[in-house]
């Protein structure tokens, strides 16, 4: 499936996310203002519609699937989900680790992704069975021999119910935590991309969450799936895991296999 004019319609959408939300980082107003929306609010929308408008005028016939403004399926079967701030409580910190999330899903499966630091100037964009780029040079996922050595990200506690908690200090106390990344959303799956993190796992997150990291990680060589090993896609129930070397699958699952209220052995294909 040759993607080159969806890639250039991505690039596009980064860049005028990019310039709705620079505005608003660090500015402070919610705090000055009783009643004033928020900085996230306010960018969140901004860059949302932005790229809507550039999505009616261009592609009208695909379904649009956005956090701020909901869903429309389109006629195409194609469907572009956005997430304009992922990481909300980030930018609202000042912290440049939020992004912005584009994919389009063909089928119900993401093809094409792109995670977009707006105020570092930095971008991955991962598109179906190519290699991923960052600002435009291919990057790669690390190997990691063994579980025990690898770097875990997630972006809080607070995410996880009790269950789900248990099943991430599981998986968790077999690898390296002291090297444990907590906070960073979308930013983590860049990095595993990059070669600099081996897990994220996370629950909760929804279809704009998770869509556009998908092809980011998987066309750096690492691996996506939900937490019984099955992979990612419109229906999934929000239990994601990131691996920078597929081969510690088995590891993962099985550190969580003996929590794992779901059956982390059921059906994942090995």
């Amino acid at each position: 499936m040759n993607l080159d004019k969806e890639v250039a319609l991505a690039h596009r959408l980064a860049d005028a996310a990019r310039e709705a939300i620079r505005p608003h980082y660090r500015s402070g107003l919610s705090a000055e203002r009783k009643g004033d929306a928020s900085p996230v609010t306010v960018a969140d929308r901004a860059a949302e519609e932005a790229m809507r408008r550039i999505l009616t005028a261009e592609v009208p016939q695909d379904g649009v699937h956005g956090e701020e403004f909901g869903a429309s399926e389109g006629r195409s079967g194609r469907q572009w989900v956005l997430d304009p701030i992922d990481g909300t409580t980030a930018f609202l910190a000042g912290r440049p680790t939020f992004g912005t999330l584009i994919a389009l899903l063909v089928d119900s499966f993401p093809v094409l992704g792109v995670i977009d630091q707006a105020i570092a100037g930095e971008r991955w964009l991962g598109i179906s069975g190519k290699p991923t780029s960052f600002n435009g040079r291919a990057v790669s996922t690390r190997a990691c021999r063994e579980l025990a050595d690898a770097a875990i990200a997630t972006t809080g506690p607070h995410y996880f119910s009790q269950d789900e908690g248990d099943v991430f200090m599981a998986l968790a106390a077999k690898t390296d935590h002291k090297r444990m990344i907590m906070g960073g959303d979308c930013y983590n799956y860049a990095l595993l991309a990059s070669g600099f993190l081996d897990v994220v796992c996370e629950a909760g997150l929804k279809l704009h969450d998770y869509a556009a990291l998908v092809p980011v990680v998987e066309g750096a060589g690492g691996l996506m799936c939900d937490w019984n090993g099955d992979p990612l896609h419109r229906g999934s129930a929000g239990h994601v895991l990131a691996l920078g070397d597929p081969a510690r699958l088995e590891d993962v699952l099985e550190a969580m296999g003996g929590h794992a209220h779901h059956g982390a052995h059921d059906g994942h294909g090995h």
